[in-house]
């Protein structure tokens, strides 16, 4: 099998998953460019069978100088002699050194990408730069359709693109008896909130589920405005319909739910704030942010998933949400949306900006228990396409694409723009 040195800036569970899959293609060398993250407190494990690396094993990779982190990346190319290259995007020093690397040793380069063309605005200098660097990868690997139409636009023919990227370890969130595992994992016998009251594994009723970064694209105080009207227009509907005395037990129960939104950030002030200001404290939860360990309790208990990002790349936590059988919300500015969204089959679509219809939308899918049935069962169908089984598809594609041509010379112009790159 071919020699394939595959780099990510922090190991998290997500990236394990694929890594695992990709061993079972060629022999890997999963690089990590530090052992902690800005983003994410990950806790996450070595994968069997897969030699790893950390540049920086004590801390993050911007904990490392321009310098070291060259010299360190480099040390382990000479001495593992990758035969390709695969760096997570195009504009990351680590990933542009990777590039230079394979360029000066003539070793095809795979680039890795979850961006779309509208998921920030676009400076017309900025994409000629990634032109100029895109046109001196081999092949890519991305997350679906709407990136790979961005990464054809950026100059990468269409052949040498292939769909994968963005894969989470289905199995570990379709197993059954999510709640027992997770309640053994843990050692104890509730999960409690921290922010709100209630026991998560004692609940007679579900409730909406939210994950994500408590930061401002995640569009979250919009959420709580969204979701403090669901509450409204369920009420009202209930005592319209006069089911008050029994729309606790009934199928299609209408009696508002909670919601439960994990994750945490700087904006959690903020939130707990506009939680209190709506008179949310009894109803909404925010638990903190959740190893992966104990996310399968959540989803098995929870009656659908919302995720409602104004701009998201893809958005990983759709897959673990299908994978888990639940019914979507998602925003139509997730990348993920074209692909895993299948609209009225396993959930809607909606902007993002319109706190009303994310609310008639939250009341529609609690409000029918055979439609979420239904849906969480067409959300497991369609993941089952977008596992690590397809980033080991999609790395054998653009592997075999970038062994098909030859490695680009690289010029002066070239040579100046990646410095400049690496060192900004």
């Amino acid at each position: 099998m071919s020699r394939v040195a595959i780099l990510f800036d922090n190991f998290g569970p997500y990236h394990l998953a694929r890594l695992k899959a990709a061993s079972g293609v060629c022999d890997v060398l999963a690089v990590e460019f530090g052992s902690s993250s800005a983003e994410y407190d990950w806790k996450a494990s070595d994968v069997e069978g897969v030699k790893s690396v950390a540049l920086n094993n004590q801390g993050a990779s911007r904990d490392l100088s321009t310098e070291e982190f060259q010299k360190r990346l480099f040390h382990v190319f000479d001495d593992y002699k990758p035969e390709v290259l695969v760096v997570p995007g195009w504009g990351y020093r680590g990933a542009l050194m990777a590039l230079r690397w394979g360029l000066l040793h003539r070793a095809p380069v795979i680039c890795m990408s979850e961006s779309t063309q509208w998921d920030e605005a676009r400076n017309p200098i900025k994409e000629w730069i990634k032109r100029r660097i895109i046109g001196l990868f081999s092949a890519a690997l991305v997350g679906g359709t709407p990136h790979r139409a961005y990464m054809q636009e950026l100059g990468m023919p269409l052949d040498r693109i292939f769909l994968g990227y963005d894969a989470v370890d289905n199995g570990f969130f379709e197993t059954e008896g999510a709640v027992t595992d997770a309640k053994q994992r843990l050692g104890q016998p509730r999960l409690k909130s921290k922010g709100g009251s209630g026991d998560l594994l004692n609940r007679k009723s579900p409730y909406l589920l939210a994950s994500a970064r408590f930061i401002e694209k995640k569009n979250l105080p919009r959420l709580l405005r969204a979701y403090a009207m669901y509450r409204g227009k369920a009420q009202e509907k209930a005592k319209f319909e006069r089911l008050k005395a029994i729309n606790e037990t009934a199928s299609g129960s209408i009696a508002p739910w909670d919601l439960i939104l994990l994750g945490d950030g700087h904006l959690r002030p903020e939130l707990e704030k506009l939680r209190s200001h709506l008179g949310l404290e009894d109803c909404v939860q925010m638990p903190g942010f959740k190893q992966y360990e104990e996310l399968p309790a959540y989803y098995a208990l929870a009656g659908a998933f919302i995720h409602a990002s104004t701009t998201e790349q893809w958005g990983l936590v759709v897959n673990e949400a299908m994978a888990s059988g639940l019914p979507v919300l998602v925003s139509n500015r997730c990348g993920c949306a074209s692909d895993l969204l299948r609209e009225s089959e396993n959930g809607w679509t909606f902007d993002p900006t319109n706190e009303e219809q994310i609310a008639d939308l939250m009341l529609r899918i609690a409000s029918d228990e055979d439609a979420r049935e239904r849906m969480g069962a067409r959300s497991r169908e369609v993941i089952a396409e977008w596992g690590p089984d397809r980033f080991a598809s999609g790395l054998t594609g653009a592997l075999q694409a970038a062994f098909s041509i030859p490695i680009k010379k690289i010029g002066l112009l070239d040579r100046l723009i990646l410095w400049v790159m690496i060192r900004r």
